[in-house]
């Protein structure tokens, strides 16, 4: 088409300079509803990694469907959809069940985890205001309360809450959802910790150090208070995975794992 032709066939156009910025309020498009099937993958998924379907628990997908009042279609959707995340495993012939925790992938997903947080705890350091910090003193107090009353599940709710609200002061809320998406195995795996006796005092004590280290302005020491709170996860693998043998896969040499 010829520069004429273009000229004449869309009179009202006007061409952009190269490399120049679009202009005009930016649009995007709304976010749809969550789909039947995206609402079973939701609630799976947190049963699995609340650990209230515990890894080798059979699924079946009619039995889902009647209890969701919905067709076997979105209840099998969410299922491939935890299989792509390694949460369910589907068996031809045997059936569809809870996918163990693959011992191997538990250091891996802990180191990317430590990077990640290393990074958004100093940058939270650097940025925390007066209010901020006192967001993260709240959070503190409900895990002390819910620490005292043994209330694992709100704990680990409250501690999560903690770990976002870091990455938000840091104003890098992306990298924690990396963390997410890293650490689904190790959810799993916490859980299990949990229950140890003053195991949640103890992890309080950690996050009481690393918001004492980002309240003083210390990024430098909040990043190392991270790396220790997250390190101490890794020597509890092999206790946990000994405890709880049906519940992992052993593709790896437990003594090999503790100082990674």
């Amino acid at each position: 088409m010829t520069k004429e032709m273009d000229r004449h066939q869309l009179p009202n156009s006007r061409k952009r300079a190269q490399n120049t910025a679009p202009t005009g309020q930016a649009r995007f498009r709304p976010r749809a509803a969550p789909t039947l099937a995206e609402d079973e993958y939701q609630k799976l998924r947190d049963s699995i990694i609340s650990m209230e379907l515990l890894p080798g628990t059979a699924i079946s997908e009619t039995e889902l469907a009647a209890q969701s009042g919905v067709s076997r279609t979105p209840v099998r959707e969410a299922i491939l959809r935890l299989a792509r995340d390694e949460l369910v495993e589907v068996a031809p012939k045997s059936g569809t069940f809870v996918a163990r925790i693959p011992v191997s992938v538990l250091p891996e997903a802990l180191i990317a985890r430590r990077a990640l947080e290393s990074v958004t705890t100093a940058a939270a350091a650097k940025n925390a205001s007066r209010s901020q910090k006192l967001e993260l003193q709240v959070l503190l107090e409900q895990q002390r309360e819910f620490a005292d009353l043994g209330d694992f599940e709100r704990f680990h709710a409250s501690d999560e809450a903690l770990h976002q609200k870091i990455a938000e002061i840091g104003r890098l809320p992306s990298l924690w959802t990396m963390v997410q998406q890293v650490k689904l195995q190790i959810d799993r795996f916490r859980r299990l910790t949990l229950p140890e006796p003053g195991r949640m005092h103890m992890a309080l004590g950690e996050h009481t150090e690393v918001v004492t280290a980002i309240e003083n302005n210390a990024p430098k020491v909040a990043r190392q208070k991270m790396d220790d709170h997250l390190n101490g996860l890794q020597h509890h693998i092999k206790n946990v995975v000994e405890a709880h043998p049906d519940f992992f896969i052993h593709d790896a040499d437990l003594n090999d794992l503790v100082n990674l």
